[in-house]
């Protein structure tokens, strides 16, 4: 691959938001309760194929173009995504849990703080993943479903920017903040 290709992080850095966007989506609608029968633990398969699998790849990808933070945003959350794809089902206690939440929080914490400059879009979307984890968290220590219910409407909500900044990209539209749409626009640089 060659580092010199421009293109190769955009188009690196669009397959990832989709990925992430459709996977966060999917995990939010269903923390939500808000379709009949329908749960976080329903998204198990699309977190750990396309939030996990591709989206650790397309990481991977991004760091051998030379694009340091999109490549650890991605191989980052694709690892979380794998790990709470495989792991939904397991008799985890609710603190187990919690924790496990918490702990990756502080990932999208980091992504959140390593994005400034980058567009206000993408750090949007790490920080909305930051609540959402954190909401999910506490809500698991404190036995509230309502916190673990508001952090999946959070995370439908970063799973939707996350969306549209890839649609954005592909599509040339603008984006919040940017002054012209088109080559070179990112969800998170």
């Amino acid at each position: 691959m060659d580092n010199d290709v421009s293109a190769g992080s955009t188009t690196t850095s669009t397959l990832g938001h989709l990925a992430l966007g459709l996977t966060l989506l999917a995990f939010g609608i269903g923390g939500t309760g808000a379709i009949d029968n329908v749960t976080a633990a329903d998204a198990s398969s699309l977190a750990t194929w396309i939030g996990g699998v591709a989206l650790f790849v397309t990481g991977l990808l991004g760091l051998r173009a030379g694009d340091g933070r999109t490549g650890t945003a991605f191989a980052g959350l694709g690892a979380f995504w794998f790990t709470w794809g495989t792991g939904v089902g397991t008799d985890a206690s609710a603190e187990a849990t919690g924790l496990f939440l918490l702990v990756w929080s502080l990932l999208a914490l980091t992504l959140t703080a390593a994005s400034a400059g980058a567009g206000l879009l993408g750090q949007g979307v790490y920080g909305l993943l930051f609540v959402s984890l954190l909401l999910g968290g506490v809500g698991s220590f404190a036995d509230v479903g309502g916190l673990a219910t508001a952090g999946g409407w959070v995370a439908a909500v970063a799973g939707l920017g996350a969306w549209y900044g890839a649609t954005a990209g592909l599509a040339r539209w603008p984006l919040p903040g940017s002054r012209s749409p088109g080559r070179g626009v990112t969800a998170a640089g």
